[in-house]
């Protein structure tokens, strides 16, 4: 049985240990390859930011002793849509007036990761369920590699649709809407 805990902001930086060894584990592999142990700190570094961004939302996953064997973070996208990192290249994939009515306001699922020894066993749905639950008139999004088989299976038995459009300049990734949103029926015959 998986215990799932969601926190806000002020809560999760309790936890950033057992985060940051979730995600050198579940990172350091395909298709990621941040085998650096440098880049799960780099992370948990930009978490306490992350944490107190508007609608910050997380959910962890908790084994029998109580330690991280998984977690997603995510928050509400804001109007303007950010650039840098990867926004630059969904925008442009996008385009302005669809960018602002698919993904401003929406929430942004920016990390989910298992640890391995927790895969397999509902971890993965049951964190990506918490984390969206109060997503703002069931609208939410995510960008993932086209080559994370594994993830992409999960998003989609949880009715995720990925959206046709190539993200430039970054071509394994894609843009998946959630269930609830508005803009996944257009997206479900694209793949």
């Amino acid at each position: 049985m998986v215990r799932v805990r969601v926190l806000d902001g002020e809560g999760v930086g309790a936890y950033a240990d057992g985060i940051r060894r979730v995600y050198a584990d579940a990172f350091s592999g395909p298709p990621w390859h941040e085998d650096d142990p440098a880049a799960a700190r780099r992370y948990v570094e930009r978490l306490a930011t992350d944490a107190a961004r508007p609608g910050f939302t997380a959910a962890l996953a908790l084994d029998a002793d109580g330690a991280v064997s998984g977690f997603a973070t995510a928050w509400t996208t804001p109007d303007p849509f950010p650039t840098g990192r990867a926004y630059d290249a969904v925008a442009a994939a996008l385009g302005p007036r669809r960018t602002t009515d698919r993904l401003c306001g929406a929430l942004e699922v920016d990390e989910l990761a298992v640890a391995p020894a927790a895969r397999g066993t509902g971890t993965g749905a049951a964190l990506l369920t918490a984390v969206t639950a109060a997503a703002p008139g069931g609208r939410c999004w995510l960008l993932t590699s086209l080559r994370a088989g594994s993830a992409l299976r999960l998003y989609r038995r949880a009715g995720w649709h990925r959206l046709p459009e190539a993200v430039p300049g970054r071509a394994a990734l894609t843009v998946l809407l959630g269930p609830a949103h508005p803009g996944a029926g257009a997206a479900a015959g694209a793949g």
